[in-house]
């Protein structure tokens, strides 16, 4: 049971199987805008194809959802995407350094509604949050949290996390990536959509300074096994463990993840370090 169906960053759209990145339900709210329509043409909010088409297409792991955005999302969104969101338009660099007030960054490749991410950075104000993912409500919940528990370590980066690694962060610019529960695409023939893949992971290593922590969780069993052979293999990175990690206290246990475990699934954390001195 994946809390995230979908890891919002990897790789063109094809039309046999579209995704989203979070699955929590939202209130419904008024109808949102048609497709050919901006939400936020006020350019107040995230863009619904920040890279438009000035890069390359590939197979992504996601599809941009924008319907079902509560009134309370969409007024955090325009108050507060202009200081604390940044697409990713893939045509400049992002200074970690001034965009967090200094603080060292992990990124968070697909967060879903956003509510253990707040929960890391309430426990950890000294490091500052990157949360990257497509999924508009998600995008609009988790800045509406950081503000009402003073959460000013979060930043939301809306886009495709691929374009966000190769164009818009410096080598050694990270001190660590999470992925949490992303889209295991279970069918044989899905497999090149999941997120974590040897070139992936040789491009996110670049982004990631001496000491990084890469931190994996799913609940899919073939999954988890492709994602401890990838880390594996990649010779930037050494396991903390000898196989699987125990679950750190530092990742909240998510309601979600609550329910896989009530029904016998397995939770499988990954923990490597980037190697480096």
């Amino acid at each position: 049971m994946s809390e995230n169906p979908t890891a919002p960053a990897t790789t063109a759209a094809e039309p046999d199987a579209p995704e989203a990145v979070a699955v929590a339900a939202v209130r419904p709210a008024a109808p949102g805008p048609r497709r050919s329509e901006p939400m936020f043409p006020d350019g107040t909010g995230p863009a619904a194809d920040p890279a438009g088409s000035h890069h390359e297409r590939r197979i992504r792991s996601f599809q941009p959802r924008r319907s079902r955005v509560s009134p309370t999302q969409a007024d955090a969104l325009r108050r507060l995407w202009p200081t604390w969101g940044r697409d990713i338009d893939g045509l400049s660099r992002i200074d970690l350094d001034a965009f967090f007030d200094g603080r060292p960054v992990v990124l968070e490749i697909g967060f879903g509604m956003g509510e253990a991410t707040a929960q890391m950075a309430a426990a950890d104000p000294d490091t500052g949050i990157l949360g990257c993912d497509v999924h508009t409500p998600g995008q609009g919940n988790l800045l509406g949290l950081a503000e009402r528990n003073g959460l000013s370590n979060i930043r939301v980066a809306n886009g495709d996390a691929i374009i966000l690694l190769r164009e818009m962060l410096a080598p050694a610019s990270l001190a660590g990536l999470r992925v949490f529960f992303p889209d295991p695409w279970p069918k044989k023939r899905h497999h090149k959509r999941r997120l974590i893949q040897p070139e992936f992971i040789a491009l996110a290593t670049t982004r990631l300074a001496p000491g990084a922590l890469v931190h994996c969780a799913t609940d899919w069993e073939p999954y988890a096994e492709q994602m401890l052979e990838v880390l594996s293999a990649e010779p930037t990175l050494e396991n903390l463990y000898p196989g699987y990690a125990p679950r750190p206290d530092f990742r909240p246990l998510t309601k979600f993840e609550s329910q896989g475990l009530d029904k016998g699934h397995v939770v499988h954390d990954l923990l490597f370090r980037r190697r480096g001195a």
